[in-house]
């Protein structure tokens, strides 16, 4: 018996070895304080093997999803995301929703300034290619775990003819008296490419959400349009269904 567990034991790439070992170390809580991964010579001597093999050991982890490697910043520990309900019926931005959940949220900008629209902008916001919009994506972030990317855009007329210092898109708007009140939004299933998997710190090909919206004043000219991707693994998104009028009226008469 002894000694088929040894041979086992032995068919077990080293590599494989490794990879579990750093696994038990994070679960204990080693890296948790800064949640990178210290250096190849440092974990190695820690470890106890050539940095070739601990280099497979971290590329299976990050296959697996344990790790994250981000370019010129080093190997993390990949955190637990928050996970968020978010009510359909509610028409709120994204920095309300993580406050009204007690968690922090923060942006990082990947595209910000004044342009002219492209035809499917001019097209979603009801106006024409030479009036200038203000377009603004960023990374969305919780307690510092990406969350979503909301690629936004808005007539730069509604937020007073200049570009905003933006924490809230609709702070911005309702500063300039312009805070939408409806909004016309669809959501579908899509595998994440990747460029947006990057940004989001999950595989690529996961599963996540496209979400395409046009908000509107109460006069009804559009004042936003924003597309969103949502990893499905952060979000469920709720909806309370009733019956209509007359149903509700038939079902209230067959019971009496």
């Amino acid at each position: 018996m002894e000694g088929r567990r040894a041979s086992r034991a032995e068919r077990t790439p080293l590599f494989e070895s490794v990879g579990e070992s750093l696994k038990r170390e994070i679960a204990g809580g080693r890296f948790a304080s800064a949640d990178v991964l210290p250096g190849e010579r440092e974990l190695s001597e820690m470890l106890d093997v050539s940095r070739t093999t601990l280099r497979r050991a971290i590329a299976g982890l990050i296959d697996e999803g344990v790790l994250v490697h981000r370019h010129g910043a080093g190997t993390f520990v990949r955190r637990n995301p928050p996970h968020v309900e978010q009510p359909l019926s509610r028409l709120t931005s994204f920095t309300e929703d993580m406050r009204l959940r007690g968690l922090t949220a923060s942006s990082r900008v990947i595209e910000r300034g004044s342009f002219l629209p492209t035809p499917e902008e001019s097209m979603m916001l009801d106006i024409s290619l030479s009036e200038t919009v203000f377009r603004l994506a960023r990374l969305r972030l919780a307690d510092g775990v990406p969350m979503a990317i909301e690629r936004a855009t808005v007539p730069l007329r509604f937020l007073g003819g200049t570009e905003p210092v933006v924490e809230s898109l609709y702070a911005a708007l309702e500063g300039s008296g312009f805070r939408p009140v409806r909004a016309l939004q669809r959501l579908r299933a899509v595998v994440i490419g990747a460029a947006e998997a990057a940004l989001l710190e999950i595989a690529e090909g996961s599963p996540a959400l496209h979400i395409h919206r046009v908000a509107f004043l109460g006069d009804g000219r559009r004042v936003e349009f924003t597309r969103s991707f949502y990893r499905s693994d952060t979000y469920d998104f709720v909806a309370e269904l009733t019956l209509s009028a007359s149903a509700r009226a038939r079902s209230e008469g067959a019971a009496r």
